[in-house]
């Protein structure tokens, strides 16, 4: 399968990664920070090998549709899809994000998540190749693209869930509100405690009204590995990985 690693996931299900697309802590922080309803129709933008989906299917949701700019990436979550029988509650769809309309159908998604370039276009040294090119900087769409196409896959009331580096909090959350997206939870990620966060996990929802909640920080690690809270989140798939103290 073009040269593509199988890592599995914990509840039965593999992924499949490459050297192009691999994924990181902050896809599964996003993951379960978007946390989707048992019925919540989904769709993951900027998908990569399709991780965050992938790890919703490992508890019961409604159908889930990954978009994916790049081919590689379209392609590994198209043999996970296949590999893990998903077929009946997973898609996946190569296409660039702006341009969606008449690809995946508009105001029918109770949750919408990105794990976005942190970079923006022309800020610090842009990575090489073209794959890391597209996935760390805004070469291929900045947050008001991300935010105005959410506003349109959403239904009324619907989520959109996004990570980035917390000094870019203040621009993200500018571009929501500007698409009729209100900010609306927001939670820090520490790499440990005494630390500076390192990531921030923003939810606004589609017409929400103005107030927003601020969870406690989530902290990676504790005095002895991994904290409790990221044992949860990981699951089986840290013991099988990553061993539990790591």
């Amino acid at each position: 399968m073009n040269n593509f690693t199988k890592e599995y996931l914990g509840g039965g299900i593999t992924a499949f990664v490459s050297s192009a697309h691999t994924f990181g802590t902050d896809a599964v922080l996003l993951a379960d920070f978007a946390a989707p309803s048992k019925r919540a129709a989904c769709c993951d933008l900027g998908s990569g090998c399709g991780i965050i989906p992938l790890l919703w299917c490992k508890k019961e949701t409604g159908p889930i549709t990954a978009v994916e700019i790049q081919l590689l990436g379209t392609e590994q979550t198209k043999a996970a899809i296949e590999f893990n029988n998903l077929s009946h509650r997973l898609t996946a769809v190569n296409a660039d994000l702006k341009e969606l309309k008449g690809v995946v159908p508009f105001g029918c998604f109770d949750v919408v998540t990105m794990n976005p370039p942190y970079k923006a276009s022309g800020a610090g040294i842009e990575s090489r190749s073209g794959s890391d090119k597209i996935a760390r900087h805004e070469t291929m769409c900045s947050f008001k693209d991300i935010c105005a196409v959410s506003a349109k896959l959403l239904n009324f009331g619907g989520r959109l869930c996004m990570c980035l580096r917390p000094e870019r909090l203040f621009e993200l959350m500018y571009e929501m509100r500007s698409a009729g997206i209100e900010p609306k939870r927001l939670r820090l990620v520490s790499k440990c405690p005494g630390k500076a966060p390192w990531l921030a996990l923003v939810e606004g929802r589609r017409g929400g009204k103005p107030g927003m909640t601020v969870e406690p920080e989530l902290f990676v690690h504790g005095e002895n590995g991994y904290s409790e809270e990221m044992k949860k989140i990981y699951g089986d798939y840290l013991l099988e990985n990553r061993g539990e103290n790591h």
